[in-house]
């Protein structure tokens, strides 16, 4: 494992060196109260699968003398503020150089946060990145999360592991028009609620007979009514006038027509949001002719993935949404809205931070960091209505991954390099 941000403001030309040499692994509050009594030297563990990355051990480290910093009670000065852990999940194609760029940004705008960082899971080892989650209640994930490729090419999809795992019922994901990005339509600003752990995604197949196979579509009375409550409280919420169940209950009577069903239910105890029932193609046909008459938008699993994919182009593409993923007991996993791993993108230092920096917005306001969150929101709005050379290839600009996150920060008074992508 090797760095992956540094910083010229503070001086973090270093990262590379030390961090090949020492793979902190313990939770940063814990290790605050370990440093108290120790130097650096005892606090720095090793790990193969992980470190924590923390703006007090990156100070401790590139001291010109360990017992210094020790001395000068880096980590007490860190132990005492509000800090956030987050587990960071670079997942595979573009993702690690997504959440470069993320946690530079998050960086930059002096978040009061700690990242625990898994740049690459063996087989096997899911469940310490799950468990990681489980405690820090909020993650930052680059992208779609498979395994590596078997002898016959074919990857093993790790995204339903994770969600079964910590039951991450719903996704939300936030399409709308950016200022500087030019579409074909304007005023889009959907919200699209999808349920996330079941239907079409439950895995549920089998070969009847060589050539015949069998695929499950199992609907729960529990998860629609769920997912249709998160959708209605999120409109509530937010000030929104209508919530769309989108379905295909015309030919799959039973469980689109419980998924409906469900939907009618929680649709009576909120009388003041319009309700109104869209079949899944007319959907489609409908957000490209006219995207705008959409709201919020609560849909079963497959559908919400169409949907999300077609709003995404109609604002400009997959690089330019964010999402998050709620569990159950909590759990808040944030990454782009699109979910595209671009292998075909990868290491080339091209990919489109936007998404990343929008879904790492809205882990700030979950984190109730409404000041950074603000600050960050308004330096990428900047970019993208700035110049050219600032704005990534698939905006229309000429700009790197790199160069347009440096932008970003530059916006707000920082200058950052973001250095290597989690490999």
């Amino acid at each position: 494992c090797r760095s992956n941000i540094y910083s010229a403001q503070h001086g973090d030309f270093f990262l590379s060196f030390f961090f090949n040499a020492f793979f902190p692994t313990r939770r940063f509050r814990q290790m605050a109260t370990t440093a108290l009594r120790s130097t650096v030297f005892n606090t720095a563990r090793t790990s193969h699968h992980h470190h924590v990355y923390t703006p007090a051990l990156r100070s401790a480290f590139t001291s010109r003398f360990y017992a210094a910093a020790a001395a000068n009670n880096y980590y007490m000065k860190f132990a005492e503020s509000n800090r956030h852990t987050v587990t960071v999940l670079p997942a595979n194609g573009v993702g690690p150089e997504l959440c470069s760029a993320a946690i530079g940004v998050l960086n930059a705008v002096k978040a009061p946060l700690d990242f625990e960082v898994f740049p690459e899971v063996s087989d096997g080892a899911e469940s310490e990145v799950i468990t990681s989650i489980a405690r820090n209640q909020v993650c930052l994930k680059g992208g779609p999360w498979v395994s590596e490729a078997d002898d016959d090419g074919t990857y093993h999809n790790r995204n339903v592991l994770l969600r079964k795992s910590l039951n991450l019922y719903c996704n939300v994901v936030a399409v709308k028009n950016i200022p500087g990005v030019k579409t074909r339509h304007e005023n889009i600003d959907i919200v699209v609620v999808r349920e996330n752990t079941e239907a079409e995604y439950s895995g549920l197949e089998q070969e009847i007979t060589p050539g015949v196979v069998q695929s499950l579509k199992v609907v729960t009375r529990t998860a629609s009514v769920r997912i249709a409550e998160a959708a209605f409280a999120y409109a509530v919420q937010h000030n929104r006038k209508s919530v769309s169940a989108i379905h295909k209950a015309n030919i799959q009577k039973l469980t689109d027509g419980l998924f409906l069903e469900s939907c009618r239910e929680v649709a009576k105890k909120y009388p003041n949001i319009e309700y109104r029932e869209v079949i899944i193609d007319n959907t489609c046909m409908q957000l490209v002719m006219k995207p705008q008459q959409f709201d919020v938008m609560v849909t079963p699993n497959l559908y919400g993935n169409l949907v999300v994919n077609v709003a995404s182009a109609l604002v400009g593409g997959p690089g330019l949404v964010g999402g998050v993923n709620w569990g159950l007991r909590g759990e808040a996993i944030f990454e782009p809205g699109a979910r595209h791993a671009a292998r075909d993108l990868a290491r080339q230092n091209v990919a489109n931070p936007s998404g990343i920096i929008l879904s790492s917005v809205m882990l700030l306001r979950h984190l109730q960091l409404d000041k950074q969150a603000d600050q960050v929101e308004r330096a990428l709005y900047a970019v993208l209505k700035g110049d050219a050379k600032n704005r990534t290839r698939d905006i229309g600009g000429t700009a790197s991954t790199k160069q347009m996150t440096a932008a970003t920060c530059f916006s707000f008074g920082h200058v950052v390099r973001i250095r290597s992508a989690f490999h």
